[in-house]
C-alpha cells in the first residue's frame, strides 16, 4: 500500500517506485490518496496529473460515517468544500486541535486501512509504504515505533535511500509539471498546525479559504487553535492589509499533512 499524500515528496517516492519496476507497478501494489475535502485545488490537480502522466491507478478515498468508512471518488467527484471533515466534526461534536489531531488519523489513515481490509489484507500481512525523507529522521523513528506497537509493517524507502528535501525539489525542478504550491501553503488549506503568521498570510492571499474554518468554530463554539479564533485572524488581516506578518513562514512544511496522519495513527 503506497500512501500518496498529494505532496511533492510522496509523489517523488511514487515516481521512483514506478521507475524501479520499469514504469508499471506489480498487481499486488496499491496506491491511495485520501481527500479530506480541505485539500488545495492544486493538490487535487497534482494527484490527477501524476496518475495520468505516469499511467498509474490511484485510489481516491474519502472518509464516510459508515461501514466501510470510505467511498472511492475521483478528481471530478472529490469533495472541495470540506464535506468529509465537517461530517467528522459533526459526529464528534468538537474540533480537533494541536493536542488532539484526530482529523488526519480519521480522515486519512482510517480510509487507507479500510481500503486494505476491503482487499482482504490484514494488519501485519501487508506493507505500508510512507514518504518520509532522510532529513525527517525523528518522524521515521516515531513511525517505526508506532508500527511495532500496533503490529503494522511500515517502510520508508526515501529515508533508507537518504533522500532529502533538496533532492526532492531538484527532481521537481526538472519535471514538466509540479504541485504549484509554495512550501508554507501546504495541502490542507488552512491547517491549524500552521503558525499564526502563516495562516494570516494565506487568508490575505486567499480570503475565500477562511470561511469554512470560521463556520466550524462558530457552529461548535470551539476553536482549532487556542491562541486565536479564525474570526480574529480574518479581522487582523482586514485591518492591516499592507503589513503582512511572515515571521513564522518556515514553520510549516507542505508535506505535514501526511506526517501528522501517520503520527496520529498511534
Amino acid at each position: 500500500m503506497i500512501s500518496f499524500s498529494g505532496g511533492r515528496t510522496s509523489a517523488y517516492m511514487l515516481h521512483e517506485i514506478l521507475r524501479a519496476h520499469g514504469g508499471t507497478l506489480p498487481d499486488d501494489v496499491v496506491v491511495a490518496f485520501a481527500n479530506t475535502g480541505k485539500e488545495r485545488e492544486e493538490t487535487l490537480r497534482f494527484v490527477r496529473e501524476c496518475g495520468s502522466r505516469w499511467g498509474v491507478h490511484i485510489h481516491w478515498l474519502e472518509w464516510r460515517n459508515a461501514r466501510p468508512c470510505f467511498d472511492e471518488v475521483g478528481y471530478n467527484s472529490a469533495s472541495r468544500n470540506g464535506e468529509p471533515f465537517a461530517a467528522l466534526i459533526a459526529k464528534k461534536k468538537r474540533l480537533p486541535n494541536w493536542k488532539e489531531r484526530w482529523c488526519t488519523g480519521t480522515l486519512k489513515v482510517e480510509p487507507l486501512h479500510a481500503l486494505a481490509a476491503s482487499f482482504g489484507w490484514k494488519p501485519g500481512e501487508y506493507v505500508e509504504v510512507i514518504g518520509l525523507r532522510h532529513d525527517e529522521g525523528l518522524r521515521v523513528l516515531k513511525g517505526l515505533d508506532s508500527a511495532e506497537k500496533h503490529g503494522r509493517r511500515c517502510l520508508y524507502p526515501l529515508a533508507k535511500a537518504k533522500v532529502t528535501k533538496r533532492n526532492v525539489m531538484e527532481f521537481w525542478a526538472r519535471q514538466p509539471f509540479d504541485l504549484g504550491l509554495r512550501p508554507y501553503q501546504g495541502n490542507c488549506d488552512l491547517c491549524f498546525l500552521k503558525g499564526r503568521g502563516l495562516r494570516k498570510r494565506i487568508i490575505r492571499e486567499r480570503p475565500d479559504l477562511a470561511g469554512w474554518w470560521d463556520e466550524q468554530e462558530r457552529t461548535t463554539d470551539q476553536f482549532f487553535d487556542r491562541r486565536d479564533r479564525v474570526q480574529a485572524l480574518i479581522a487582523e488581516v482586514q485591518s492591516t492589509p499592507e503589513f503582512p506578518d511572515f515571521s513564522d513562514e518556515t514553520e510549516f512544511d507542505a508535506e505535514c499533512g501526511l506526517h501528522c496522519a501517520w503520527e496520529a495513527a498511534a
